[in-house]
């Protein structure tokens, strides 16, 4: 069979709001959005112009993150009794967001590109996909999938992580869909995969530029995702259908994920689209980069 034909040139998948978020505005290196009923200020430096909204307006936020450091610690200040939780829901999947210590709010909004990718991808397959979620974190492209009929594996080396999706799938009425969760360090896992002779139709792999296993394995990006590609793609089936792979790291891009994808797949066929994930603003006047991927597709 021939080798996946790379796309000549890059996409920009865009994430538009829907009913429980949006991007309100953005600029002076931050972004001002709303999640379910809260809006929220959090730093960006990509958005490096000025904000259309009044600084009246940006005031009015509910939760405004203040960072300590350039890794994304630091604290928030809240307009008044800040909640635990609140639930917020895309299609069917419904989860749980927080505030976390890392600005993040438990989910990743730039990301309903990559579901409605995935939904599509397996509500047209004629058959039940098995898919592999690697470094799943709270498990809405897990709960997608589900959702969309496939078998599934979630692996997140954080307990913590893989608590709060399981507590998603609960609160989606997911939670009898065939889904397997996993505290486990990912390249372990895909190793002793490949030891028991499994295969996956679609392999998710969206890691974080370092992190550390469940019992002290480093993960370092750069250094680390060529050799885990690399065996994940000895994971797909014979007639698999995808794989995604999505990365944070400033210094990485959409090219360099699909020629690390194409190099790894030889002889599969199919096509690789690559490019970078962006959130719209709601004037549908700007966009914010985010992150990069890559999906191979046959």
């Amino acid at each position: 069979m021939s080798n996946p034909r790379v796309a000549d040139a890059p996409i920009l998948l865009t994430t538009k709001g829907w009913a429980d978020y949006a991007l309100i505005d953005s600029g002076h290196g931050r972004k001002l959005e709303r999640y379910g009923p809260f809006k929220v200020v959090r730093p960006e430096p990509q958005c490096l112009w000025a904000p259309r909204l009044s600084k009246e307006e940006w005031d009015r936020a509910d939760a405004v993150f203040d960072p300590t450091d350039e890794d994304e610690n630091g604290r928030w200040q809240f307009a008044g009794q800040p909640p635990v939780l609140f639930p917020l829901s895309w299609r069917e999947a419904k989860f749980n967001s927080r505030f976390t210590n890392f600005r993040h709010l438990a989910f990743f909004p730039e990301q309903a590109a990559n579901w409605e990718w995935l939904d599509a991808r397996i509500r047209s397959s004629k058959r039940q996909l098995t898919i592999l979620n690697l470094f799943g974190y709270t498990g809405v492209a897990s709960l997608v999938c589900a959702a969309a009929g496939a078998k599934v594996t979630h692996v997140d080396a954080s307990k913590k992580s893989v608590a709060w999706a399981r507590e998603n799938a609960i609160l989606s009425k997911l939670d009898e869909k065939p889904v397997r969760w996993l505290v486990e360090d990912a390249r372990k896992y895909v190793q002793r995969e490949l030891r028991r002779g499994a295969q996956y139709d679609g392999i998710i792999l969206d890691p974080p530029k370092f992190g550390r296993g469940p019992t002290g394995e480093t993960w370092r990006l750069f250094e680390d995702l060529p050799e885990l590609a690399d065996l994940c793609t000895q994971l797909l089936s014979p007639d698999a259908s995808f794989m995604l792979m999505n990365a944070y790291a400033a210094r990485i891009s959409g090219a360099a994920l699909s020629g690390l994808m194409a190099d790894q797949l030889k002889g599969r066929g199919g096509v690789i689209d690559w490019g970078e994930l962006a959130l719209e603003q709601e004037d549908g006047e700007r966009r914010i980069g985010l992150s990069f991927f890559a999906r191979w597709s046959k």
